[in-house]
């Protein structure tokens, strides 16, 4: 019983804790729980990460890189992420019923998710954005998720090349916000600093 209470209080920790998060800061945390859960091998942490993956309904975009490569799919789904759980919950009855109920539970509430381009990148190799406008005295968000364990480092420029956020630590995801001053267009460099090639999804509000 103390397990059982345990398993559910865990999994229904990450929603009621973040309802005010913004759906790319979701996407950006839920990448990072699940990563940890993987790291740790454990199926609560991911399943946590699927119940706020599941929580939002990425759009697809029109927009790619220039000269870029882009790739099929999508952001890592909360199905992916529940078949991880599964594995590392195999013969645990008490964790595959809680998986059981990710998967049951209905998309209604669903939030609108973050707009998001599938590209991919050869290690050593970078994207470059078009300019994508901003309004001022509005938070932005932009957030790269790679589907392999490279490192991806994110840039972002104004329309005068000035560097106004970046997020070059060693992960495979990467995440920025500001609040522009003033409304224009900001340029994004996605670079793959490596050891290999990978799709990625960038994502913006």
């Amino acid at each position: 019983m103390r397990r059982t209470l345990l398993a559910l209080l865990l999994s229904g920790l990450a929603l009621p804790a973040l309802a005010d998060s913004s759906p790319v800061k979701t996407a950006e945390l839920s990448a990072r729980l699940y990563a940890t859960g993987l790291s740790a091998g454990d199926p609560l942490l991911i399943i946590s990460a699927a119940k706020l993956r599941k929580s939002l309904a990425p759009i697809a975009a029109d927009r790619a890189a220039i000269d870029g490569q882009t790739a099929d799919g999508t952001p890592l789904t909360w199905e992916e992420m529940l078949a991880s759980a599964e594995s590392l919950a195999a013969g645990d009855d008490t964790l595959l019923g809680l998986i059981q109920d990710v998967k049951a539970e209905t998309t209604k509430g669903v939030a609108s998710g973050p707009v998001y381009n599938i590209g991919s990148l050869g290690n050593g190799n970078g994207d470059t954005y078009p300019p994508i406008e901003f309004r001022g005295g509005e938070y932005a968000e932009v957030y790269v998720e790679a589907k392999a364990a490279t490192n991806v480092n994110l840039t972002i420029y104004d329309d005068k090349g000035r560097l106004v956020c970046s997020d070059t630590d060693i992960s495979h995801i990467a995440y920025c916000g500001w609040t522009p001053a003033a409304g224009g267009t900001f340029t994004l460099k996605v670079e793959n600093k490596g050891p290999m090639s990978a799709a990625y999804a960038l994502m913006t509000n």
